[in-house]
């Protein structure tokens, strides 16, 4: 054996002692937990937390988003909540990633995977506990429990799936009993998804995995056409290992960064492989709920132009991260302009715009892209007004920093624990950090962007890119080429507070210069999604449900993914890592709701 070899051994058998003694020191520390749950006492729970630990509850204890912090507050909220969800039956998990020492934040912890049983089913725990406690023993630095199924209605998975002999000789067969329940000419769904893009489709097959019996009405000709529609050059600006759909990993072969058409391709795939029943070419004309008996009443335009009304107790809107209603800004002049001007909505490629000279308004990611695929198909001058200051950050290496914990050799699942195991207070100080590393590693860009006047801004907070995702849903933009341009003044940038009006021949300026343009292109983003409920539901049910995204007094995203203040009415947005991770809590409380076994309001 060469010495390389014997080194090479030695880290292995170091590695294989840590994880066994990880695995020995959190099995050590569960029995606490198992005492203190027997013993039903709060206080003794809250004593297994450090003085600065937080506990979060996604649905297991309290069926809301809950985080608590501190011993105080956490022993008040299981007092609260243990007689409701009486846990036993805790076990370090056996499948999920094992126990491990690690380094989380600067600080030395130890963490794992918890299974136990609920009174309504079964939940998983992460526990991330600290090493450098005063007592000398491991305490809980941040605990998440989480409900993953309900008794009874376990997903249909490995040793629970379909056996595949229901269908006897003379009766229906596989492709007979799909056609019917794709018509429901017979029956009436449980539920209506209004969407077919990542969230429509990821819930639904939460769902159906569930026994629930799901229709989703989908705008356009096609599955996966909100992405196979987009702009010519688009691809995912995240790695594929953040972007797995749940029960259909992607092919290993397949490229780091997914092109818009391969995941459009892909969606059709999963809505036919997972049998769901979606019906494309179909529009929601408007929607109605009786309140006195429980349901929506959903008049949908389908494909050949029929109309029917298919009546549910629940309804999901599912169209996106906005409301599909274009914010189109008032712009002095626009009547005047002789050239094509159009909402980033309408814009459909770079090749349209060969020759031509195109004012982009904006300077978000969608706005960035536009006028980079504008430029290389050929386009004679772009340039992009900038309306407010943009969190502008490198792909890489500082764009894939914030989803780093996602790879190829991790499960996704597991690793979403992780990300949403994160209260707020860590999580602010985490985008801080990140930010002021990234804005180093990103100086010459950000630098360069600044001497070609555009301005940059990355949180009165210092939280960067990220956050403003998640409290805006846009304001940034991750460089795949188009900072390059505007350094090199091969786009150019000129700020909105400078842009006096548009004239017959392009967008004058206050100081009487021109900027000369045969086309505007408004990538300004688009409404809340609250008008897009207006538009479909009415005023009443906009105004009850109230504005979406954003934090709410909980930190959690405002009426997304969870109970809203309209019974029955469910919004299901985020990127696709969000979608794969709150379609199950989303999928548990409708289900829960189905089966009479959620309660009407939080337990803590």
């Amino acid at each position: 054996m060469t010495k390389d070899n014997v080194g090479s051994t030695d880290v292995v058998a170091t590695q294989l002692e840590r994880d066994l003694a990880a695995s020995e020191a959190l099995a050590r520390w569960a029995e606490g937990l198992r005492v203190g749950l027997a013993n039903g006492d709060p206080d003794q729970l809250a004593a297994l937390f450090a003085d600065d630990g937080y506990w979060m509850d996604y649905l297991a204890f309290t069926w809301r988003y809950r985080t608590f912090a501190g011993r105080g507050e956490i022993a008040e909220a299981f007092g609260r909540t243990l007689d409701h969800a009486r846990p036993k039956e805790v076990e370090v998990s056996t499948l999920r990633a094992r126990p491990r020492f690690t380094r989380r934040s600067g600080v030395d912890v130890l963490e794992g995977y918890l299974e136990y049983e609920t009174a309504v089913g079964h939940g998983t725990a992460y526990v991330r506990l600290r090493l450098d406690d005063p007592s000398g023993e491991p305490r809980i630095w941040i605990m998440l429990t989480t409900l993953q199924s309900l008794r009874g209605f376990e997903h249909r998975t490995g040793a629970n799936r379909p056996k595949g002999r229901e269908h006897e000789v003379g009766r229906e067969n596989w492709l007979d009993r799909r056609l019917r329940e794709l018509q429901f000419a017979d029956r009436e769904p449980e539920v209506i998804i209004v969407g077919a893009g990542q969230g429509g489709l990821v819930l639904g097959a939460r769902l159906r995995q569930m026994g629930v019996d799901v229709l989703i009405i989908e705008k356009n000709d096609r599955v996966g056409d909100n992405w196979r529609n987009r702009y010519h050059s688009l691809t995912l600006h995240n790695e594929v290992a953040t972007n797995t759909l749940p029960y259909m990993p992607y092919p290993e072969t397949w490229p780091a960064f997914l092109p818009k058409d391969k995941l459009a391709h892909w969606l059709e795939s999963y809505a036919e492989a997972m049998e769901l029943n979606v019906w494309t070419g179909a529009e929601v004309l408007h929607g109605e709920r009786d309140e006195a008996g429980g349901r929506w009443s959903v008049r949908i335009r389908r494909q050949d132009g029929t109309e029917v009304v298919k009546t549910a107790p629940h309804v999901v809107l599912a169209t996106g991260g906005h409301s599909g209603v274009p914010n189109v800004p008032h712009i002095p002049g626009a009547d005047d302009f002789e050239g094509s001007l159009l909402h980033s909505s309408r814009f459909r490629g770079g090749r349209d715009y060969e020759g031509k000279r195109v004012v982009v308004f904006g300077t978000g990611s969608s706005a960035h892209d536009i006028a980079q695929d504008i430029h290389e198909n050929g386009a004679t001058a772009v340039t992009m007004i900038q309306r407010s200051p943009t969190a502008v950050i490198s792909l890489d290496p500082c764009g894939t920093m914030v989803y780093a914990a996602y790879s190829d050799d991790r499960d996704p699942a597991d690793v979403d624990f992780v990300q949403a195991a994160t209260p707020y207070p860590i999580l602010k100080q985490t985008y801080q950090w990140l930010t002021r590393k990234t804005c180093e590693l990103d100086r010459d860009l950000i630098s360069g962007l600044e001497a070609a006047g555009f301005r940059t801004d990355f949180e009165p907070d210092g939280t960067g890119f990220h956050m403003k995702y998640l409290r805006k849903g846009g304001g940034y933009y991750i460089n795949v080429g188009c900072s390059d341009l505007i350094i090199d003044g091969q786009v150019q940038v000129r700020q909105a507070a400078d842009v006096d009006r548009l004239v017959s021949g392009g967008v004058l300026m206050q100081d009487g210069s021109q900027i000369d343009a045969d086309a505007v292109v408004l990538a300004t983003g688009y409404k809340n999604q609250q008008e897009g409920i207006r538009l479909l539901f009415g005023d009443e049910v906009a105004e009850r449900v109230g504005p979406v995204w954003g934090f709410d007094e909980n930190h959690v995203m405002r009426n997304v993914w969870v109970r809203t203040r309209q019974d029955g009415f469910w919004v299901m947005g985020g990127a696709l890592m969000e979608a794969r991770l709150y379609s199950t809590y989303m999928a548990l409380q409708i289900k829960a709701d189905l089966e009479g076994v959620l309660p009407e309001s939080a337990l803590a």
